[in-house]
């Protein structure tokens, strides 16, 4: 985790996601969103109901490919764009006290199936937490279309360690945030 009162250069963005694209990732249980979250770790459910049906479906995975589901007053993600693929490195930056917040992921898997599509990334040691967190689109058997963000995490940096409280605090906020970014995607997509 980095920390800068303003973005860096794309030079910058480069060579640090460059750095830690050959890291290896910042915890052991690397592709656990799939099954089970596993035990010792923060463990985050939100999700929202986005409308129905397959034009929605369509709209849905766009903004999930877009990275539309990051709220823009307050997050970015680097390099943009940037395809979702497995072993992609990015960084995510989160503006907090008047600082970007800079942390580095890579994307352990994708899904994209006939009625689910998403993805999730994990953390490297570039980040201030450590886990991995998961962005999809589904849609269920009565074709309503469903956002889903979840995560499992502890600290890693002495300063999520140090106030705890106050990421946990965070988390819940990106996470409502999220579903926000989602709909609004969607409901713009419509109008």
């Amino acid at each position: 985790m980095r920390i800068y009162p303003q973005l860096p250069s794309r030079q910058w963005f480069d060579e640090f996601i460059s750095d830690q694209h050959t890291a290896s990732y910042s915890y052991h249980h690397v592709g656990a969103s799939l099954d089970q979250f596993p035990a010792g770790y923060d463990h985050d459910r939100k999700k929202v109901m986005l409308g129905k049906g397959m034009a929605c479906f369509e709209q849905a995975k766009e903004g999930i490919r877009q990275w539309k589901m990051f709220p823009p007053s307050w997050t970015r993600i680097i390099p943009q764009p940037i395809p979702i693929i497995q072993n992609q490195s990015l960084a995510m930056c989160a503006r907090l006290f008047g600082v970007w917040w800079i942390n580095a992921c890579r994307i352990v898997y994708t899904i994209d199936e006939e009625r689910r599509f998403g993805f999730a990334y994990g953390t490297l040691p570039a980040h201030i937490e450590k886990g991995e967190e998961i962005f999809m689109v589904r849609m269920d058997e009565d074709d309503n279309v469903w956002y889903h963000i979840e995560a499992f995490s502890k600290p890693q940096h002495f300063l999520a360690k140090g106030a705890y409280w106050f990421v946990r605090t965070q988390q819940q906020r990106f996470g409502y945030d999220s579903l926000k970014a989602m709909q609004e995607w969607v409901s713009s997509q419509n109008g």
